[in-house]
């Protein structure tokens, strides 16, 4: 049956982003409205430390289809993503960044292909502007290093920009682990999904917020850890390796000792490197292990994925997920 006048929410994490919130409310206001949608968009400030808390509590009071929430301090991008996919109340739901790089004009080609009959429509990037060699380099790496290890199949070249129909929304609150990835998250789940392409778009102010090996390594580790569990395996492999190599070297010495001068295995050089090698594949095994280890621990303590410090034009709390109740500074 034909999806008409639906709720459409648009999602968008915020951190540090004050002086794009206007023209981000103004382009989905211009295209939503000029293709006759009923919608909301949810902002999330994610800590920011610039004024971003309070634009999007003037959008609301501008416009009460802009709501707002606001955490306690910085619980990341992925949170922040989670805590607005909670609230929005749309029908079909669009996460996407707020720095304009995912363009809003791309919407009417998401939801033409949503009521087609496609549960996740996912934006496919065929060209990514105002961002540096390193970081296309290590972002084209990073995803067909995660096609190929993961045991789901994430689509190449897609970010979090996308369209989820609302039982995709309602399967995801169903999954509450606190190193989320969510790229990996909503193909896992199945249903129909189909990609697309959109030019990305530079930033339209403010500074890039993953543009740092410190800021990368970790979301990667997530994505990894989370879909594979091809780090285990890869420490097995190697014990493996070793000890066929330890056998070759066995026989080896026995064989020069035999047949051979006994000069060159005098000395500790060679024990020495033996040893720092085999100590530092034990110590990557070791390394491995505790991050598996480390987001199980995180699991067990069980704590709230965010906690929200002020709200705006929220009618009730999250659905099907655990969330304390907001602060008396909360407004409807």
């Amino acid at each position: 049956m034909a999806k008409n006048r639906e709720l459409i929410s648009i999602v968008a994490p915020v951190y540090n982003e004050e002086g794009v919130l206007d023209a981000l409310y103004e382009r989905v206001r211009a295209v939503l409205d000029g293709a006759g949608e009923e919608w909301e968009l949810v902002l999330v400030n994610d800590g920011s430390r610039d004024r971003s808390a309070e634009v999007i509590a003037q959008l609301h009071e501008r416009d009460p289809r802009v709501k707002g929430i606001s955490f306690s301090r910085n619980f990341g991008f992925q949170i922040a993503a989670t805590a607005g996919l909670d609230y929005a109340r749309g029908d079909a739901v669009i996460l996407t960044d707020a720095d304009l790089q995912d363009p809003p004009e791309v919407y009417p080609a998401m939801l033409a292909q949503w009521r087609a009959g496609y549960d996740v429509v996912y934006g496919v990037r065929a060209s990514r502007q105002g961002e540096t060699w390193f970081k296309l380099t290590t972002a084209k790496l990073f995803y067909r290093l995660i096609h190929r290890i993961t045991s789901i199949n994430i689509p190449l070249d897609t970010g979090d920009f996308r369209l989820m129909d609302r039982r995709v929304i309602n399967s995801l609150r169903g999954m509450n682990e606190r190193n989320r990835f969510l790229r990996g998250m909503v193909p896992w789940i199945g249903f129909r999904q189909i990609g697309v392409e959109y030019n990305r778009e530079a930033r339209y102010a403010g500074e890039a917020k993953f543009t740092s090996v410190k800021k990368m390594l970790p979301f990667a580790l997530d994505a990894i850890t989370s879909f594979s569990y091809f780090p285990l395996q890869l420490a097995t492999i190697l014990g493996f390796v070793i000890a066929a190599i330890s056998v070759v070297a066995i026989l080896a010495v026995v064989l020069v000792r035999l047949l051979g001068p006994h000069e060159p295995l005098l000395g500790q050089a060679t024990t020495l490197v033996a040893v720092l090698f085999l100590g530092s594949v034990q110590l990557i095994s070791l390394g491995i292990i505790g991050e598996y280890l480390g987001r199980i621990y995180d699991e067990v303590k069980g704590r709230p994925l965010y906690l929200i410090q002020e709200s705006w034009g929220l009618e009730e709390g999250p659905l099907g997920r655990f969330a304390p109740p907001m602060g008396p500074n909360s407004t409807d």
